[in-house]
């Protein structure tokens, strides 16, 4: 058995810290140019903007297109309770309070506690608020992430994924990751047999290709898929394509990349000063103004960090802007 696999929704150890390193832009310039600045009032639109603030997922749960990803609100190495239970809770509250209703987790972050958390801090869950979680991934100790698709598994993590997040039914349901040892059919059939008893409303996949959502298509209905997609990692181009062509969410983890391989002067940075704000908001105003089925999902464990995720919806690059920021990964 493989005990280190690497979870395919984790960064690379790349830290926040480290990618807003190489920007020029300060928290204090931030705030020194005021809420303007934060929304980039003064912008234009990008040619490829995609205009919809809000997608219908499965075609009937409507959510505004930046969510949030609870993974880091779990301890450190996303194993265990966090540092500061108490924040925790109050970044999650936050979240909702700033207009997010897409909340993102798995029942192997923690493994269990992002679900716990994200049950204590909101149920009775306010109305339109969508939960997402996933399963097929276990965690036997720290740093190990080992998929398990068996029919069996799957159908009790549904059942504890529901005791935890207290809900009758899981707003979407996603295969964490197929597992190379059980067919797809059978991983996947055994979802569709919780949907079929109403414990799931939606499912989708996570880090799939093309032609595995197409095999996935004939065993139950799929709404979205969640891969890794940033400014400068596209290899998931193809998934999106097919998002896009037939009408499916897509996430994107790891939504802001690295700034390795970059210049310490390039288009990222430049739109951030002359927006004033972080090159973390840039990256996620790209991400939303590349397509219309993006459905961005950062994650953090800062109520700063929230705050500026959050005001990133608002940012508008110009066409100029976008077209040099896509042109990083060529």
């Amino acid at each position: 058995m493989n005990k280190k696999s690497v979870d395919p929704n984790q960064d690379a150890g790349v830290t926040r810290r480290k990618f807003l390193g190489a920007t020029l832009v300060t928290s204090a310039a931030l705030l020194a140019r005021g809420s303007d600045a934060i929304f980039g009032a003064e912008s234009s639109a990008s040619p490829n903007i995609a205009t919809n603030p809000t997608w219908k997922l499965g075609g009937d749960l409507t959510v505004n297109r930046l969510g949030f990803g609870a993974m880091r609100i779990t301890g450190e190495g996303i194993w265990g309770w966090p540092p500061d239970r108490g924040n925790a809770l109050k970044v999650l509250k936050r979240a909702v309070a700033l207009g997010v209703n897409l909340i993102d987790t798995a029942d192997a972050y923690g493994p269990e506690t992002s679900e716990l958390l994200i049950a204590e801090a909101l149920y009775p869950y306010p109305k339109g608020l969508v939960i997402a979680t996933k399963g097929g991934l276990t965690r036997p100790g720290p740093g190990d992430w080992v998929p398990n698709g068996r029919p069996e598994h799957l159908k009790q993590a549904v059942d504890g994924s529901l005791k935890r997040l207290r809900l009758e039914q899981i707003d979407m349901y996603q295969l964490h990751r197929i597992d190379p040892k059980v067919p797809l059919e059978e991983s996947l059939g055994a979802i569709k047999e919780m949907k079929d008893a109403g414990k799931i409303r939606h499912v989708g996949l996570s880090n799939v290709e093309p032609e595995e959502i197409e095999r996935a298509q004939k065993i139950v209905p799929i709404v979205s898929v969640q891969n890794r997609y940033n400014i400068e990692d596209r290899k998931s181009e193809n998934a999106l394509a097919y998002c896009e062509k037939n009408g499916l969410g897509f996430l994107p983890w790891f939504p802001i990349g690295g700034t390795r391989g970059l210049k310490p002067e390039n288009a990222l940075n430049t739109a951030a000063k002359a927006h004033g704000v972080s090159v973390f908001q840039v990256a996620l105003a790209w991400l939303l103004e590349r397509s219309s089925v993006m459905l961005p999902i950062p994650g953090t464990s800062s109520l700063a960090h929230l705050e500026e995720n959050v005001a990133a919806a608002k940012l508008k690059l110009t066409p100029e802007e976008w077209k040099a920021i896509d042109a990083l990964a060529s």
